[in-house]
């Protein structure tokens, strides 16, 4: 009887870890695979996400020349009004656009 309930004790957790061993055996074999693909998907960039950030480049740029651009007029309709300093600055920010302009993409 003693020899039976031992068999059934050493037979049941073979029975239950079944699942686990083979889960970590899969594991364990596919980890270095894992591996070498995020680094590789690490150390390269696709073409949508450099065309995303290109597109991102892009706006940014246009954004700053906008913003120029209307401090620019600002300046210049207060320069109209007789305000010299304000001649100034909008020579100042044209120069900055134009130097925008110039800087390779």
């Amino acid at each position: 009887m003693r020899r039976n309930l031992r068999l059934m004790l050493a037979v049941v957790p073979i029975i239950l870890l079944q699942g686990c061993v083979a889960s970590l055996v899969g594991d364990v074999v596919t980890a270095p695979v894992k591996i070498i693909s995020k680094t590789a998907d690490v150390l390269t960039t696709s073409q949508s996400e450099s065309d995303e950030k290109r597109g991102r480049e892009l706006r940014k740029r246009e954004e700053s020349f906008g913003k120029l651009s209307r401090q620019r007029d600002k300046a210049r309709e207060r320069c109209a009004d007789g305000d010299t300093d304000a001649c100034e600055k909008a020579d100042d920010i044209q120069e900055q656009i134009e130097n925008e302009q110039d800087r390779p993409q």
